[in-house]
């Protein structure tokens, strides 16, 4: 058996390059940047009140009270021009106003008072205050996010503040999904003595959605030789990352490996020492990676979050590392095996200082998945082989 650390080396040395695409910003929610994206004009775009005040010349403050006559009101929008602050006068502004030429500060209406047509402040203000001059956050052609940034919502504000109009991603990975198995029925389906309810279509189907990565198909194979070849080849045809559940074991009716290698895909790795999720088979294909996942589902949940998604990470153009975390090993005793790392169900919540801590939960077997309804943690616990538990353990966020 392989080691984990060799396992996820060997996939993510086969991983393919998918290549870049020019998109809106707008339709990259959770892409990733290939380039980096640069402002196309300066941030602010010009000067403008940071608040509901009035402009006004520090000049015409120099002697208080100041008792200046209100000439006009400049709210947020379009100005067909510039306006212009008369010398001893003072102009209402709301926040996001253009400033007008002239005025060099703010008075925010809470420090002065209004008197009909004229403005009475009684208090000194600093000149400047209040103002957001233009270009102070960045000037044009300042680069807003470096290649490799992922763009969530935040992001893709800031790009659409800053001008930017199409940027370059990675290329989603296109993914279908092959569950096996004749004892496996779809969700609703009645069930015949020896059937279950399929965990794992859904289980793919749900992750998948969850990163925004659409699956080109999920499909059900019957467990004979023919239909898991017809499947495989159509699948190695069209996807960058193709997933089977079952088949990958010593079984009769376990055809995927020798199936996938009769349709030209070069074995990377079968069996890693590891628990659950042993039977892991990967193999690549042309530009196609295979992922061959064991068919009981807590095995399948273990290797789309340990396996898969560091292949994706690396085909979006992430580091795949970045999502591992560091806790101190739980307080009961764990119990490692000899020669398997363990992959245990946990709970990671803070201690009062913010610290992470750990705790596993019971109904870790490889068919078990009830207590996924409190764990948001998978933990790494080394074989024993490889000495006594650290103090630290690694370990994953299930929802990553």
């Amino acid at each position: 058996m392989i080691p984990v650390d060799e396992a996820l080396a060997r996939v993510l040395a086969a991983v393919p390059a998918l290549g870049t695409e020019e998109l809106p910003p707008t339709a990259t929610l959770g892409r990733v940047l290939a380039a980096p994206a640069h402002s196309a004009h300066p941030l602010p775009l010009f000067t403008q009140s940071a608040v509901d005040g009035y402009a006004v010349r520090q000049a015409d403050l120099a002697r208080l009270p100041a008792r200046l006559p209100l000439a006009q009101h400049i709210a947020a929008g379009a100005h067909a021009q510039a306006p212009t602050l008369a010398a001893g006068s003072a102009a209402r502004i709301l926040t996001g106003g253009l400033l007008p030429l002239g005025a060099d500060t703010v008075v925010r209406q809470e420090r002065c008072q209004r008197e009909g047509a004229h403005l009475l402040v009684a208090e000194a203000v600093a000149i400047g205050t209040d103002i957001r001059e233009r270009g102070e956050e960045m000037p044009a052609g300042a680069e807003l996010a470096g290649a490799g940034s992922r763009l969530g919502p935040g992001l893709i504000a800031a790009l659409a503040l800053g001008g930017v109009t199409r940027v370059r991603v990675h290329r989603q990975a296109r993914v279908v999904v092959l569950v096996s198995g004749d004892e496996v029925v779809a969700g609703g389906a009645p069930l015949a003595l020896g059937q279950v309810p399929d965990a794992n279509g859904p289980l793919l189907a749900a992750y998948f959605q969850h990163w925004r990565l659409p699956l080109l198909r999920l499909e059900a194979v019957a467990d004979t030789e023919a239909a898991v070849r017809a499947a495989l080849a159509r699948a190695f045809a069209e996807a960058d990352l193709v997933i089977t559940t079952g088949g990958v074991s010593v079984g009769d009716h376990d055809y995927i490996p020798a199936v996938a290698e009769s349709l030209g895909a070069e074995r990377l790795l079968w069996k890693v020492a590891q628990k659950p999720g042993m039977p892991l088979y990967v193999a690549r294909r042309q530009g196609a990676l295979l992922f061959g996942l064991p068919g009981n589902p807590a095995s399948v949940l273990v290797n789309l979050l340990v396996y898969v998604r560091a292949a994706l990470d690396a085909m979006a153009g992430l580091e795949p590392a970045a999502r591992w975390s560091s806790a101190e090993a739980p307080a009961t005793n764990l119990r490692a095996d000899p020669q398997k790392t363990l992959w245990l169900r946990a709970v990671q919540q803070p201690d009062a200082e913010g610290r992470p801590q750990l705790r596993t939960l019971s109904g870790q077997a490889s068919h078990m998945l009830g207590n996924l309804a409190q764990a948001n943690a998978l933990l790494r616990l080394p074989p024993a082989s490889e000495g006594p538990p650290p103090a630290q353990l690694r370990w994953l966020a299930l929802e990553e």
